[in-house]
Order: structure tokens, then sequence, then C-alpha cells
């Protein structure tokens, strides 16, 4: 039973319909692989009986010939989305307990598709990280290895646990989050697929908020194709959301195995600096010579904000921060710890709650929303980021699509002393990914390669707004001439 946490979302789906095995005995296999693999900590809160619950009836909709797009599909779900009447924490102890009263959209679109949860998936607290090491519940573990090394690497962040949970196949697929590069960072690092949607494609309603204006839900799935049907039922408009975009979604499975012949893929020399990692240069390489074998034009670009990308991201996503976690203040909900005065309540709840990176980027967030500082830092940070999103719109007057690496080095060691001492450096994992953010286009990392180390390496696609029919398409190109073979 077991062998049925290897089967991909579509081949599960497929075996459902033609009644081969029932949604209880897949859940069941799934329940079993998560509690053979606790060690990983990718899940903060599991829900087995809900689940075999939800399979149940699953069944029974398949025999009356009801059953939804993605009817008993087992899945996780990261913890920063609501969940009604499941604990919902953002891997924050200023959050600890804390079970919603309503549900997210893009959760309760995949539950009225069908799917089943399995449970909550570890993330850096409030989605701030790049290594998953920031949850109040400790940090997720790769299920990946070095060659010749036992040492636990990291899942990548923020959507370490659903990256993590996919990979070792405690889950069919999961949702994630992306505010700069947290869905692509964690599925390279994991050797899965995910990919982050165009800004508003997914509604944003009820998933805790990081940065209000980068913020976008997406799937990880094991290949293109899972993230092709999941992104498919997680999109479409929501009044709910204000910024929710009125746009028609497409099935985005259709496209796939289209001709990708004389489609222009074009590649960004600033993705190239002096020093950058001979694997993952060879592995973008080969990326290149495999599209262009499939018959599609390579196209020289240029995206020349993009040394301002790091930059323009961490003084707007922390300022965004500053002001989305100021409702945090153990009053209505969540941590209360007691002072003898209000304020004191206030910092002892505030200093208590949150972790350390968090406290870092609200400081940071509230200094740049500063009187004095405003002008000079978080205004001329957005005249950038306006800048940025110019650079794409003209490299796509030249290409339909671009394509880098995902990160510029694979997953690296829990506790890596050089990226704990020095959280710059853990930022700059995030070099590839912030700049698709600030444009708010979409993008999908695939596992394209592995290191010497014997780790995934994975290649991004960026496409233009509103288009992942054609990043989709082109992904599924790639990964048949990959031909990458998952853990």
């Amino acid at each position: 039973m077991s062998d049925l946490t290897k089967l991909t979302v579509a081949e599960a789906r497929d075996g459902l319909r033609k009644r081969e095995f029932s949604s209880v005995e897949l859940t069941k296999a799934y329940i079993s692989k998560m509690e053979e693999s606790r060690r990983l900590n990718a899940y903060v809160t599991e829900t087995p009986e809900h689940a075999l619950e939800q399979a149940a009836v699953a069944d029974e909709k398949y025999r009356n010939g009801i059953a939804g797009e993605l009817e008993g599909i087992p899945m996780g779900i990261k913890d920063l989305f609501c969940t009604k009447g499941i604990r919902t924490t953002a891997c924050s102890h200023i959050l600890d307990n804390f079970v919603p009263p309503y549900e997210s959209t893009v959760t309760s679109k995949l539950l009225q598709a069908g799917v089943t949860v399995l449970g909550k998936l570890n993330m850096d607290e409030f989605a701030m990280g790049g290594s998953n090491e920031t949850s109040c519940f400790g940090p997720a573990i790769n299920p990946w290895k070095a060659k010749g090394s036992d040492a636990d690497l990291v899942p990548g962040g923020s959507s370490g646990g659903s990256a993590a949970a996919v990979a070792a196949e405690m889950c069919a697929a999961a949702t994630g989050t992306d505010t700069g590069g947290s869905i692509r960072q964690p599925a390279a690092f994991c050797g899965v697929t995910g990919i982050k949607p165009t800004y508003g494609r997914c509604s944003r309603y009820g998933i805790i908020a990081f940065a209000s204006s980068l913020d976008q839900a997406g799937p990880i799935a094991k290949d293109v194709r899972d993230c092709a049907a999941l992104l498919k039922v997680m999109s479409g408009y929501d009044a709910k959301d204000s910024t929710s975009a009125k746009v028609n979604v497409p099935d985005f499975e259709a496209v796939l195995g289209q001709d990708i012949r004389g489609l222009k893929i074009g590649i960004p020399r600033e993705y190239r600096p002096e020093g950058l990692n001979e694997e993952i240069a060879a592995c973008w390489d080969k990326g290149i010579a495999m599209l262009r074998d499939r018959g599609a034009e390579i196209v020289d670009i240029s995206l020349p904000h993009t040394k301002y990308a790091l930059a323009v991201y961490y003084i707007i996503a922390p300022a965004e921060a500053s002001s989305n976690l100021a409702r945090y203040d153990g009053i209505r909900y969540g941590l209360r710890v007691p002072g003898e005065h209000l304020d004191d309540l206030y910092i002892n709840t505030r200093s208590e709650g949150f972790g350390a990176e968090v406290k870092r980027r609200i400081m940071i967030g509230t200094y740049v929303l500063s009187a004095g500082y405003y002008d000079a830092y978080y205004l001329k940070a957005q005249k950038v980021r306006r800048l940025i999103r110019n650079d794409f719109l003209e490299a796509f007057k030249k290409c339909d699509i671009i394509l880098t690496p995902t990160a510029p080095t694979g997953a690296f060691a829990l506790g890596d002393k050089s990226m704990k001492d020095n959280p710059i450096n853990m930022w700059l994992n995030d070099v590839f990914t912030v700049s698709v953010n600030l444009a708010g286009l979409p993008a999908i990392s695939l596992p394209a390669g592995v290191s010497g180390q014997g780790l995934p390496l994975g290649l991004q696609l960026i496409g233009r707004a509103f288009d992942e029919e054609t990043v989709l398409k082109t992904a599924y190109a790639l990964e048949k001439d990959v031909h990458f073979v998952r853990k």
C-alpha cells in the first residue's frame, strides 16, 4: 500500500477514477508515511482521523459519480492558511493554539474539489526565512542527504515543510506561499516542483499576511502536471480579497505537451554574475541547450535593475510586515503575557511571542516607515520596484519566457554558521527569485539536475503576467528532457 505514495496527483486521480484503489487506502498509505518520517518534522499539526473521514466521503462520491476534480487526493496545508477548526499558528509562539473560525479561500476551493487534509505543514515563522529554521516548532528537515554525509540539510523556506513533505511522499501535494521565493527555493532544495502564480491569480483571503503586496499562494507537487492541476483549482477571483484579479482561469493541464518550437527564451546576463556557482551555471547551460534542441530560440536579454532587487525587497517586505504584524498584541487572540499596564502587556506579549528574525524585520520595517526615513528608504524602494517591473516589460518585448537558476546554491546544512551568524547570507539565497515578486509575475521552479554532492538543483521559468500557460508548457517540455529522478 505504501507504493501508492509514489503516485503523482494525476496518477492517483486516474487510479481513483478507475476504482483501482480507494481514497481511504490512499490516505492510509500517506498516514503511514507520515508516521515513518516524523523525524523530518514536516508536519506541525496532524489530522489523520479528519483525513480518513474526508476520504470515506470521497469514496462515496466516486460510487455515486459526483466526484470533484481532486476528489480523495491527500494534501498537506502550509500553516499559514487558515483552516476552520484546525490549529493555524504561522509557526509562531504568538499564535499558540489559535484555531480559526473560518477557512481561507484557497483551502476552501481545494476542499470543494475533494482533497483530504492530512495536516498543517512546518514553515519559517510568519514566512520570514529561507531555511525553515525560524519556526517555533523547530526546523523541518530535507529528506535528501549529501553524498558521504549524514548531516541534516535545510529544506529551504519559508515553505520548507511543504517541500519536504512532498519530497518524502508524506502528502501527494501541498500548498505554499511565495513572498520572495518561498515556494520556488524550497522546491529547488528538495527536488520537487513549485509554481508562484501571478499576483492576484489566487486569493489571499484567509492567508496570514507577511507582505501584502508580495504574498501569493501556489502549489508544491511532484511534477509540472500536478502543479497545473492544482493551480486550476486554487485560482479564481474572490470578492473577499481586494487584490484578487478578475481574470479567467484557463485549463492549465490542456497546454502541457504543446510544441515550444519558435518560443523565444530570454537569458538575463545579470543572473550570471562573476563567481556564480559552477554547478548552478552548468545546470543552467544544460537547460538552455535542452530548450534550444526543442526548437526554442535563445535570446540574450538585460534586467539592469536586478542588482537592486534584494535591497528593495528587504525594505518593502519588512515595512509591510511591521504593519501587518501590529495586530498581534495579546488583546484579541493568540498569546497574552500580562503586565502591570497595557503597554507592558503589549511589550511582554510581542517580546515573548515573536522570534528573532520576525523581530528583526519588524524593527527594519518600522524604521523605514518612520518620519524622516520614509522618503529616503520606503518611497525610493517603491520607485526602484517600478523600474524592476519595467525591466521585465521591456524584456518580454524580445522574448516569451525567461530561464534562470532558482537559487545560487543547493541545500545547505542545518545550523550552517555562515547563515546563522549573518542573516544577510540567508537573504542572499533569494537573489534570483525576489524580483519576480516585486514585478508580480508568475514563475515555476523544477528540478533540473543534481550537484556533485548528489543534491537537487532547480531552474526557474518566469512568464508574463497571467501567462502561466506558457510557463507550464515550457516547464513540461524541459521536465521531459531532464528526466529527473525524485528521491
